[in-house]
């Protein structure tokens, strides 16, 4: 059991947001070092789209980018890319996948993978909330600070779409409100504590 929890001692960043979100992603992973011991889960509610982020996103990190498989070890320095039509959950050091549990109208994919790390994973979270339409994982955010999490929205001026991220904010339960390079500074500044 100890070795279990050895494993999952680094923290989880999970991005959520849709419409305008590549953008926020890309200038995210352009401030971050590769090193810094951190898993970086992307999560994009918009369908058609998230297949292709594991093929864009490489040009703007270091970190090795992969699209998530059922039973894929959670590893720090590395991003991974939610699948379409899948909601996401883990279990221990893995992820798994679900069929979406809301096929028709807006998904709610983000709150349910915040849920799922909220009620499985002992390391430090972090959830950031970027641009999108709707409100998906504003939700469950109050439940990521419960855990001891942190809650991060972007700057709505910042965002192309910002009603996500306003959503985010409306919940109450956000720690920063920061435009995406402050984002990174910010994660690199959590991180870094962590280690010390």
């Amino acid at each position: 059991m100890e070795e279990n929890s050895v494993m999952k001692n680094f923290p989880i960043i999970c991005v959520g947001g849709s419409a305008g979100g590549l953008d926020a992603y890309t200038r995210l992973l352009q401030n971050l070092p590769s090193d810094l011991g951190v898993a970086i889960v992307i999560v994009n509610h918009v369908r058609t789209v998230a297949t292709y982020l594991h093929e864009i996103l490489p040009q703007h990190t270091a970190m090795p980018v992969e699209l998530i498989t059922e039973k894929l070890d959670i590893e720090p320095n590395h991003v991974f890319v939610i699948p379409e039509n899948r909601d996401l959950h883990i279990l221990g050091d893995e992820f798994r996948l679900k069929p979406i549990s809301k096929p028709k109208g807006w998904p709610n994919v983000i709150t349910v993978f915040l849920r799922s790390l909220a009620m499985h994973w002992e390391g430090k979270l972090i959830a950031i909330i970027v641009s999108g339409y709707d409100g998906d994982g504003a939700e469950a955010l109050c439940e990521i600070k419960e855990v001891g999490g942190i809650t991060i929205a972007q700057l709505p001026d910042t965002a192309t779409q910002a009603d996500m991220p306003e959503s985010a904010i409306a919940s109450g339960c956000i720690d920063f409100i920061l435009s995406p390079g402050d984002i990174a500074k910010e994660i690199q500044r959590i991180a870094n504590a962590d280690r010390q």
